[in-house]
């Protein structure tokens, strides 16, 4: 019977966020209430689980899980306290003979600006020499120190985001095989000096989808373990900030690295198209205001997906002062606002601040008289079955704009936050996703037309709008002329 540790710490950082992520902002579970509340969902945990019941003769040792919506920095002593717990439950456990751990990679601290490196080491140092994987982000930011105590790191294979549980399936099968079939991962990286966005990266429609297929090809080919390309997400401004590509091979060192450098090679001679196209708000709202029915605008600038505060008012703010007539649906992180609507109660007309309150120096609060619709407890689920908490969330509406204001930062990303509180999005002429692309999974089918936002934000897609001061440098697109090696390390 092999015993597997199994531990949680994710979270996507934005630097450029100015409001730091609390303990509080975490929900931690933990030993056995980790297989409770993950277990069904489609979530890493939920893939890695049901590999190791076909396995049969495996005991998942559950430690510690926590996670947290994308936000900014984590508070020192925070990530401290969050490393602490799972070393100190890991090392109550005794012995095991595997670790599998769900992480994110572009998590950042205050003044640690490599997380999951550091629990990686620190699990390494206690565990010694045991087989360990580590599922990632697509984002992730890959760092000497994982590459250096992970035997394995296996990343997302879909951009937006769907494939959460298969990535957990495909961590804990690599460690089986390092468990029971005695494979010699031998991994090979490129480096390549580049941020991405824009719709290209979409991979079921995208060029990005093609360079996945190799990845895949690889991975289901003989000697094949592992083919993954981490785009780093842009918002995480960490020394090791750019483009990788990980090819791990069954002691195949050749192999790893020429396939590592063909596919880096497709991603840089295709640079130009991994940028986003922006349109001004008031050519987006003339955009809505031609379109029949429903047009999903994506204010990325503050996505909280990305690590955004999500109290942006640049939407509404346009919205009224064009005497928008139609019906548009925005959500907003305001936490002041949404205790007035409480204080006021339920069919009360209230003069309140929106906007501002977490990014202040980007957003001026917007003065408004707001009727109060609903008010709610927060607590609703997601399209992936993990229950999530915004705190107290008011439904204000202003004429035929209706604002879902929330105590606290959730990911405005699929349907189910809107319907949660009452407010179905296909009701609406306008909706506003807090995403630069995930949305596309559940709108595509219900929207007549997308439309990327030129907005201000800690999460824009202009990236040459930000104040990078720690990522590799040159890199495209921030620098001109940039000549890259794209060898294999």
């Amino acid at each position: 019977m092999a015993r597997v540790l199994l531990a949680k710490l994710q979270q996507e950082t934005a630097t450029f966020n100015p409001h730091p992520t609390q303990y509080e902002d975490f929900r931690v579970v933990r030993g056995a209430e980790i297989l409770a509340e993950l277990g069904g969902t489609r979530t890493e945990v939920a893939g890695a689980l049901d590999v190791f019941a076909e396995h049969g003769d495996v005991e998942v040792v559950p430690t510690v899980a926590a996670w947290a919506v994308p936000h900014g920095p984590v508070v020192d002593a925070v990530l401290d306290r969050l490393i602490g717990e799972i070393l100190a439950e890991a090392e109550r456990q005794g012995d095991v003979d595997g670790v599998l751990l769900v992480l994110h990679g572009a998590m950042a601290g205050q003044t640690e600006f490599d997380p999951e490196g550091r629990l990686l080491a620190a699990l390494r140092t206690r565990l010694g020499p045991v087989p360990m994987v580590a599922s990632l982000d697509l984002h992730a930011v890959i760092t000497d120190r994982m590459l250096q105590n992970a035997d394995m790191l296996v990343g997302y294979l879909t951009y937006p985001h769907t494939d959460f549980y298969e990535t957990g399936q495909r961590a804990a099968r690599n460690l089986m095989r390092l468990l029971k079939d005695g494979v010699q991962p031998y991994t090979a990286r490129v480096a390549i000096p580049l941020l991405t966005r824009g719709d290209e990266l979409i991979t079921a429609t995208g060029r990005f989808g093609d360079a996945i297929r190799m990845c895949q090809a690889l991975e289901d080919s003989p000697g094949g373990l592992v083919g993954n390309i981490y785009l780093s997400n842009p918002f995480t401004d960490v020394p090791d900030l750019q483009t990788y590509v990980i090819v791990t091979t069954d002691n195949d060192a050749a192999r790893a690295k020429a396939e590592a450098e063909r596919i880096a090679a497709y991603m840089w001679d295709n640079r130009d198209l991994w940028e986003a196209e922006l349109t001004p708000l008031p050519d987006a709202i003339a955009l809505a205001r031609a379109t029949p029915g429903l047009t999903v605008f994506s204010d990325a600038a503050d996505a909280t997906s990305s690590g955004a505060p999500g109290d942006s008012n640049a939407v509404l703010k346009e919205l009224l002062a064009q005497d928008y007539a139609g019906r548009a649906l925005i959500p907003m992180v305001d936490a002041p606002a949404a205790d007035a609507a409480f204080a006021a109660g339920v069919g009360s007309t209230i003069d309140v601040r929106l906007g501002g309150t977490l990014d202040p120096t980007r957003h001026t609060p917007l003065p408004v008289t707001a009727y109060v619709k609903s008010l709610h407890d927060g607590e609703f689920t997601y399209e992936n079955g993990v229950v999530d908490q915004a705190g107290r969330t008011a439904v204000l509406t202003i004429g035929g704009i209706a604002l879902i204001v929330t105590e606290r930062s959730v990911l405005f990303v699929g349907l189910r936050a809107y319907q949660a509180f009452g407010l179905e999005p296909q009701d609406f002429d306008i909706v506003v996703a807090k995403s630069p692309n995930g949305f596309r999974t559940w709108y595509e089918p219900l929207a007549s037309r997308i439309v990327h936002l030129d907005t201000p934000g800690s999460a824009s897609l202009n990236l040459e709008s930000l104040p990078y001061t720690h990522c590799v440098r040159p890199i495209h697109p921030l620098d001109d002329n940039v000549v890259p090696t794209l060898r294999a390390e």
